[in-house]
């Protein structure tokens, strides 16, 4: 069995659910060691029993808030601690709030978002880039599809995912100095027990869930295992890019739709 990431360190935030998890069981699943932070103990520590009894990498969940600058501080001083060094990071943890138009949504509001999905971000490469330097090593950052196309009554989200991909280009050129590369990753639908949470609350889930899966050009979501196989591309194979966005969404973004809004 060839193991594509045999020994590496890689830290994952948000990584105890969804597209986080698909993305720590894939480095793992390539012999990498995994430290991977969220709020919630319970999940995160029942990944953590799993993944280490299948191998062949391993892993350690440390709880972790983002939006926390000392917590942030914390999980690359424990990877170090534990390991020594750091070849990757997965900046993946973020929010969507749900949908509300702009009038309705206060500063605070804004802001609390930003500090999660964006700052949260830089802060944990500030942190990191010291080690990734040592090991020409590389970050990862998740966006969203919906930072191409905009998204209805959304527009804090959107700004920033927006955010993300602007700051993976700019860290990208700062970073080429000292040979770590900085890309990014922006999934449409992703089929994950949060996409099905919320398609229970809809009157007809079965009719949310294909609609989901219909916006695709290839006619069905994505899957956590194959955006950890994507971050794992961009962490082992893809040596000559970064900046790039590479666009996790089946053809979401193309082709004609209907979008006339005006009453």
């Amino acid at each position: 069995m060839s193991l594509r990431y045999r020994d590496r360190v890689v830290i994952v935030t948000g990584g105890s659910k969804g597209i986080g998890k698909g993305i720590v069981k894939v480095f793992v699943d390539n012999g990498a060691k995994v430290v991977f932070c969220a709020r919630g103990a319970e999940a995160g520590e029942a990944l953590e029993a799993e993944l280490n009894k299948a191998g062949p990498g391993c892993c350690k969940f440390i709880p972790c808030d983002v939006s926390k600058e000392e917590d942030i501080k914390r999980l690359v001083t424990s990877t170090v601690d534990t390991y020594g060094y750091i070849d990757c990071l997965v900046n993946n943890a973020g929010w969507h709030p749900p949908h509300k138009s702009t009038d309705e949504t206060s500063a605070d509001e804004f802001r609390d978002l930003l500090n999660l999905n964006l700052v949260s971000y830089f802060l944990a490469s500030k942190y990191a880039l010291p080690y990734l330097r040592q090991r020409e090593g590389n970050i990862i950052n998740v966006s969203s599809l919906v930072a191409t196309i905009g998204q209805l009554d959304a527009a804090p989200y959107v700004a920033t995912k927006g955010g993300i991909i602007s700051m993976t280009k700019a860290m990208a050129v700062d970073e080429s100095r000292y040979k770590v590369r900085v890309n990014c990753i922006s999934p449409g639908n992703v089929r994950t027990p949060l996409w099905e949470d919320l398609a229970a609350q809809t009157p007809d889930a079965a009719a949310t869930l294909k609609a989901g899966e219909d916006s695709q050009l290839i006619g069905r979501m994505g899957t956590e295992e194959e955006i950890g196989l994507t971050a794992l591309y961009l962490a082992a194979d893809a040596t000559f890019c970064t900046g790039i966005d590479l666009l996790f969404s089946g053809g979401a973004e193309l082709n004609y739709g209907y979008k006339n809004r005006i009453p």
